[in-house]
Formats: structure tokens, C-alpha cells, sequence
């Protein structure tokens, strides 16, 4: 079986749980997730199965679309909530819509995160997680990541118990933190805050809307099965396509380098389609930019 399964993921699984679970089902070894997701953030998580395992790059370096809960008066060591509190503030009154909006656009194109201190990124081969658990300090590195949008959630601000939250919903480049978004978005206003929910609604074309739940999939049959797996093509729709002729076709089946079409970018990964099957990725060779050379290339 070859395709892309659009999984929406529960919480409290981990996105190499989801894999192990989708071997399971459609007994094969040849699986392979498109974005790591924590354990307690829920929704879309395309898996590859097959041959469509060899687009699991450019598939991760996707945009990603997220509806996140942000909470005021409180910061964790994760930044999040599941970590331990690291300091608190009693918020004495609500916060005006207007002043979170007016915010939250100060944080649209461009813009740096500190890698947080809980996360699987590594300084001198060694994880930032398990320098913080053993208290051992280290200087994290900073990425600079783009936001496209973000947007006040309508009708969830609220304020109780000394703490306010509200709910927003963004569209982010590959490598976003959203929990150190939410930390920083808090500074902005003020105060200490952590991510106190996150749910992935989207990542490239893959949405709620046409994914697939575990319970749903292990009600299919094998033929069923089979029929729920989207093409290799569905996890490439970013990516600019060039047709060709069944000459060149049978080149790039091949795996040949090829002369180099007079508008391709460099660094572009660009789709090689014939009779609209994608048949490989190419990129303007590195070494001969009047070339094209295959990154990938599909049975």
C-alpha cells in the first residue's frame, strides 16, 4: 500500500505511537509521520505509507495552521501545562479585546524564538531536555521562523480566578514554537503566560475536515483501507509542477539529469508530472545550474 493517511491525532499519544499503530494496521514497516507532534496536542498528522514515505521532507516543511488557548498569570518550565510553574501573577482585571488584538499583529511576518528549554533540539549533540533535567544551563539557540497570521479566537477571552485566557488561531512556517509564542505574546501584554491547549488544524493541504481518526480506520477493511490512502500527490500540492513529454518521462524514470527549464529557481524543489502523475522531484543541480537533477523519484 502506498499513500498518505490525513490522521487526526488524539492527545496522550506520540507521534511515533501513531506510526507503530499504523504499521499495525496496514502491516507494513514503511511508515513515516510529517511533523512531531507532543503527546497532549491533538489534530492533523498526515502519515506516509510506502512509497510515499520518500515525501516526508517536503511535506513537514509545510506551513502549519494551529487553534491554541493562551493563559495570562502563570509561566512553566515547558511553557506549557504540563510544566511546573515557574511564576505567577493575580491579573486584578480583565484585558480589553482591543489590546490583545492590537498585539497579537505585532507578531505577524518575521520574528525570533529562543528554542525553548524543553525540546528535542540539540546544543553540542546533546538534547536541551536533558540538560534541563539535569539543572545543567546552556545557551539556547535562536531560529527565525515567520507567522502569516494570527487572529483573536471571537468570544474566548475570559477572566477568573486572578488569570485571563483566550484563544487564538495561526498559520506558522515549519519550526514554530506555538508554546513560545504563547510565552512571548504574554510578555508583550505584560505578564507570565503558558500554552495551556494546542490543536494542529492544519498542515499544508491536509484539515479536519478530511482526516481520519484511529476509530475510523480500524472499522476499514483492507480494501477499505486501501481506498482511504490519498496519493503521493495530495502531500505535494505546495510544491510548483512542470509537465513533460513521455521522451523525458521515460529520462526521469531513469533518474537522468536533465537540461535546466529557463524559469526554474535554485533551492525550489519542483514536482515532475506526466499525464498528471507525479512522476519524481527535481532541483537545479548545486555544481551545473544549467542542469536539473532528481531528489527523489517515484516507482
Amino acid at each position: 500500500m502506498n499513500g498518505i493517511i490525513p490522521l487526526w491525532k488524539p492527545r496522550g499519544m506520540t507521534s511515533h505511537d501513531c506510526v507503530m499503530a499504523l504499521r499495525r494496521l496496514f502491516k507494513t514497516k514503511k511508515v513515516g509521520h510529517t511533523g512531531t507532534l507532543d503527546p497532549e496536542v491533538s489534530g492533523i498528522l498526515p502519515i506516509c505509507i510506502g512509497e510515499a514515505t520518500k515525501i516526508v521532507p517536503y511535506l513537514t516543511d509545510t506551513k502549519k495552521t494551529y487553534h491554541a488557548e493562551i493563559t495570562l498569570g502563570k509561566s512553566t518550565d515547558t511553557e506549557d501545562q504540563t510544566g511546573n510553574m515557574i511564576e505567577q501573577v493575580t491579573l486584578d482585571h480583565p484585558i480589553p479585546e482591543e489590546k490583545i488584538i492590537e498585539v497579537l499583529q505585532q507578531f505577524i511576518g518575521e520574528i525570533e524564538q529562543v528554542t525553548p528549554l524543553y525540546s528535542a533540539v540539540k546544543v553540542n549533540g546533546k538534547k536541551l531536555y536533558e540538560y534541563a533535567r539535569e539543572n545543567i544551563q546552556v545557551e539556547r539557540p535562536i531560529r527565525r521562523v515567520t507567522i502569516d497570521s494570527i487572529k483573536l479566537v471571537p468570544n474566548t477571552l475570559t477572566f477568573k480566578d486572578g488569570s485571563v485566557s483566550f484563544e487564538i488561531e495561526t498559520t506558522v512556517s515549519k519550526g514554530t514554537y506555538i508554546r513560545t509564542l504563547a510565552v512571548d505574546i504574554g510578555k508583550a501584554l505584560g505578564y507570565p503566560a503558558h500554552m495551556s491547549k494546542l490543536t494542529r488544524t492544519a498542515t499544508a493541504d491536509f484539515n479536519q475536515t478530511n482526516a481520519l481518526t484511529f476509530e475510523q480506520l480500524e472499522q476499514l477493511n483492507e480494501e477499505q483501507l486501501q481506498s482511504a490512502l490519498l496519493p503521493l500527490e495530495a502531500g505535494l500540492s505546495h510544491l510548483p509542477n512542470y509537465q513533460v513529454d513521455e521522451e523525458t518521462a521515460r529520462k526521469v524514470s531513469y533518474g537522468q539529469k536533465l537540461n535546466r527549464p529557463t524559469h526554474w529557481l535554485e533551492n525550489q524543489p519542483y514536482r515532475i508530472e506526466y499525464n498528471q502523475k507525479t512522476l519524481a522531484i527535481y532541483q537545479v543541480h548545486e555544481d551545473n545550474k544549467t542542469q536539473i537533477k532528481p531528489l527523489r523519484v517515484f516507482n
